[in-house]
């Protein structure tokens, strides 16, 4: 499976934290799978942790070395992504997750997330 990475799921995964299943890791760790973070999600990460709304147990630089060593590419956002938002329904107005959707989308790639605002939008859904 293509799977694009919500941020709360790599925040979640990075921490080893509870809210994340053991299933839904071991669908992380597949080698059968291909891991996407969308570029937009690591700009969410630096600007909540210059906010003061996200602190991590790690550098924003082991974040980098984390995604390299989970073999987590980071797509970046192209013109037909932006395109894609202009065309989404405004369900809601957060514009880390409509790029994410719209990535999701132009890209034709499952999405990892458990946010229930998603499942307005026409995106194959994946959480276990």
């Amino acid at each position: 499976m293509n799977l694009l990475l919500d941020t709360h799921v790599i925040l979640w995964y990075l921490e080893d934290s509870p809210s994340l299943s053991s299933a839904m890791g071991d669908v992380l760790e597949s080698t059968e799978n291909t891991l996407y973070l969308s570029i937009a999600s690591l700009w969410e990460i630096a600007i909540k942790i210059t906010i003061g709304k996200l602190n991590l147990s790690y550098s924003f630089d082991d974040l980098r070395s984390a995604l390299i060593q989970f073999d987590i590419a980071i797509l970046p956002i192209e013109f037909n992504d932006t395109r894609q938002y202009l065309a989404l329904p405004l369900h809601h107005r957060d514009p880390f997750d409509r790029i994410i959707i719209s990535q999701a989308i132009t890209n034709q790639l499952q999405l990892v997330s458990c946010d229930h605002v998603f499942v307005d939008y026409p995106i194959s859904l994946f959480w276990i």
